[in-house]
């Protein structure tokens, strides 16, 4: 009986999504992206599950496509298929509504480095390494590295990225703005678990709310962003959750939010 290409835990307010093909560094297969999305099924219809996590079992993160099952494709028509359905999921997770939190516990490359570009949040284990790659192999990005990587962190860094193909630590990534933090590799999930305790005490809509308007205000222009978030914070004044956390506020109480 063959392994989960992904292992799926729900505790502590999250679900922990774990690419379990250390032998082939997590690359990604078809399996893993029915898997991912499995989880992420169930991420949605989950009132327990208030973040997600996307971690790697063994010493890498995700190592990008499987080649040997691009090469095993044998035409196009495979490739592209299987390039699509990748692009689904990252578009899913980008436009999750729960945060979404990469913890890299080791290389995070080329499709890899795309998975984690399409996170809200990225901590990163000391040793943990990130490049684009894809042109040491000949091959473009296919999962919207091209766009996501110098949104990111610049068109520079970026294509300095892409044209080498080098690998670069999490301190140099963190300094680039796509990594939040950098543990010690033995405290990252711990690292981790201590900020899904904190967003998990939030309350998912406010958290929803915030991510749209984040997301939406980067693609309009600025007057048309503090239009939209003016809208909503209007609409947010309806929520239970509002009420509740300036209730709490005023009882001196922690705040009890139920996401409506």
């Amino acid at each position: 009986m063959h392994a989960a290409a992904v292992l799926t835990e729900v505790r502590d307010g999250a679900i922990w999504l774990t690419l379990n093909r250390p032998e082939a560094m997590n690359s990604i297969s078809p399996s893993v992206v029915q898997g991912l999305m499995h989880g992420l099924d169930l991420a949605a219809t989950s009132n327990e599950v208030r973040a997600v996590v996307l971690c790697g079992t063994g010493r890498a993160f995700c190592a990008g496509a499987d080649l040997k099952f691009v090469r095993s494709t044998g035409d196009a028509d495979g490739v592209g298929s299987f390039l699509g359905d990748f692009l689904v999921l990252l578009n899913r997770l980008e436009a999750f509504p729960k945060p979404v939190i990469a913890a890299v516990n080791g290389m995070a490359l080329a499709g890899g480095l795309e998975m984690v570009l399409c996170c809200d949040l990225v901590v990163a284990a000391r040793s943990a390494q990130f490049g684009d790659a894809h042109a040491n192999y000949g091959l473009l990005p296919g999962g919207g590295g091209s766009v996501r990587l110098p949104r990111k962190i610049g068109p520079t860094r970026a294509k300095y990225l892409m044209f080498t193909g080098e690998f670069v630590s999490a301190e140099h990534m963190k300094s680039a703005g796509l990594v939040n933090e950098v543990v010690d590799d033995p405290a990252l999930l711990e690292a981790v678990g201590a900020l899904v305790a904190s967003i998990a005490a939030k309350s998912p809509l406010g958290l929803a709310r915030m991510k749209a308007l984040v997301d939406d205000g980067l693609q309009q222009p600025l007057e048309t962003a503090l239009r939209q978030e003016l809208l909503m914070s209007a609409l947010h004044e309806q929520s239970h959750d509002m009420h509740e956390g300036l209730a709490a506020f005023a009882e001196k109480r922690a705040p009890r939010f139920v996401g409506r």
